[in-house]
């Protein structure tokens, strides 16, 4: 329903205005056709009507019935003259009895006036007298032949009667054809805007067959309502993404806060068991370092805090320092032991000498998060590889794990918060480093390839302190 009144619309706005000047222009040459042969029909009467008379009326030879007999056969006129020898005393090139009730001895004798035109069996004439300057004066009626004015504007009109017809019935199909392929493409377009319009972004329509070259006005608007639709997608993910950082912000304010209460108590409470321990302990009692371990674990947590506190306070975020990234990686190495230990996976580090200016505290704890998601998904005898290098004029960090790699499902979200593939996992320590990192001009991305998965963070060489908008991932 809507394209029949789509194509309603548009015949009667395209179409229809064409059909109608075309009437309007074949009316007017039918009008001015027909004025101009009755114009020429009456010029040519008139004409005929002067040739006859100048050539009859300065002829000497006297009006003899031979010589109106030749002057019909040229004319088609016809000829009324007084003649002695006829048994009615008038010759006539008709028989007299055609020629009406009129007294025509009185026309010719003077006395009387013919009419101006005259109705016969052969058709329709004009009359004139008119008198010959032979040497026996004659008077004469002379009856001029009116062609049929119907007849003639017929044949002047008829061609452009038969002109407009075809051009009619060329114009009207086309005309259909033409809109209808505009309203299909109209509608096309309309659906995508309505489905934008309910939220749909990212909806787009299949280019035409037709060239860049040869695209009109509606290919034009189609590709202009793709890019409006790819634009609107991409602003919605964004402000989803701003949205998502901005609550990941504050629940990791809340939980940092929360969490650094624990820890700080917990050390306060193992630091004075130990000494407890420590004064009661002799020489012959066996070396216990269960305490020790569970001030790594509280190590590892208080990194994690820390990240959580560069994430969600944005205005404590440590200074940029110049530090060797070997002694980053030791930290690293000694804050996750306990976990590799307990979880029976082997880490191996690999760093050449390299100095990098960065916030090294939130990149710690960027880097022992990624380390820890490794060794949960290597699982037990599974191996984890720390690495680092430059390249492209940036400081590429490296995690590699050989466990059975990311869900398919979560591979464009992973790095998203609270998206995650472990049961008891919250989904926050892959976005985390993220977050670091692009804090600090880098970023974060991850592949999979001969049965490893790869976590890159890569970071500029040389930070000034205020993070660039990141340009692109190195692979």
């Amino acid at each position: 329903m809507l394209i029949r009144h789509t194509s309603s619309l548009l015949f009667r706005r395209l179409v229809g205005p064409v059909v109608g000047l075309l009437l309007v222009a074949v009316l007017a040459n039918v009008a001015v056709a027909a004025w101009l042969a009755a114009h020429r029909t009456a010029a040519a009467a008139a004409a005929v009507e002067h040739q006859v008379t100048q050539a009859l009326a300065a002829s000497r030879v006297p009006l003899a019935p031979p010589i109106l007999t030749a002057l019909h056969q040229l004319t088609s006129c016809h000829f009324l003259v007084t003649d002695p020898a006829a048994e009615s005393g008038i010759f006539s090139t008709t028989p007299l009895g055609d020629w009406g009730d009129t007294d025509w001895r009185a026309v010719l004798a003077g006395t009387a006036q013919p009419p101006t035109t005259l109705q016969l069996p052969l058709g329709r004439y004009r009359v004139s007298l008119l008198r010959s300057q032979s040497v026996r004066p004659q008077q004469a009626v002379l009856l001029i032949p009116l062609p049929a004015v119907t007849r003639v504007t017929f044949e002047a009109v008829a061609p452009m009667l038969v002109v407009a017809g075809i051009m009619l019935a060329i114009l009207i199909p086309l005309g259909l054809s033409v809109t209808g392929r505009l309203t299909r493409r109209i509608v096309a377009i309309e659906g995508l805007v309505g489905r934008i319009a309910a939220g749909a972004f990212g909806s787009q329509l299949a280019a035409g067959p037709a060239a860049a070259g040869d695209s009109d006005e509606i290919d034009r608007l189609q590709r202009g309502v793709n890019q409006m639709s790819s634009t609107l997608a991409s602003l919605r993910d964004s402000l989803v993404a701003g949205e998502r950082q901005r609550l990941l912000g504050q629940l990791a304010a809340g939980f940092a806060h929360e969490l650094r209460n624990a820890i700080t108590g917990s050390r306060l409470a193992i630091d004075l068991h130990r000494r407890r321990c420590l004064l009661s302990a002799t020489d012959s009692t066996p070396r216990d370092d269960s305490l020790t371990v569970a001030i790594r674990q509280l190590d590892i947590l208080e990194e994690e805090v820390r990240g959580l506190l560069a994430v969600g306070r944005p205005e404590v975020r440590p200074p940029v320092t110049r530090f060797d990234l070997a002694t980053l990686f030791a930290d690293v190495q000694d804050l996750t032991s306990p976990r590799l230990e307990h979880a029976g996976v082997s880490l191996s580090c690999s760093c050449p000498p390299l100095r990098l200016a960065a916030r090294r505290e939130p990149l710690r704890a960027a880097v022992v998060n990624l380390v820890l998601n490794a060794i949960d998904a290597a699982g037990p005898g599974g191996e984890v590889r720390l690495a680092a290098a430059v390249q492209d004029g940036c400081c590429l960090i490296t995690v590699e794990d050989n466990g059975p790699g990311i869900p398919a499902e979560l591979a464009n979200s992973i790095s998203d918060p609270f998206v995650t593939g472990k049961p008891e996992g919250v989904g926050l320590g892959l976005a985390v480093a993220r977050v670091v990192a692009e804090e600090q001009g880098g970023g974060l991305n991850w592949t999979r390839h001969d049965g490893l998965t790869r976590f890159a963070l890569f970071l500029p060489m040389d930070n000034p302190g205020t993070p660039p908008k990141p340009q692109g991932n190195p692979s």
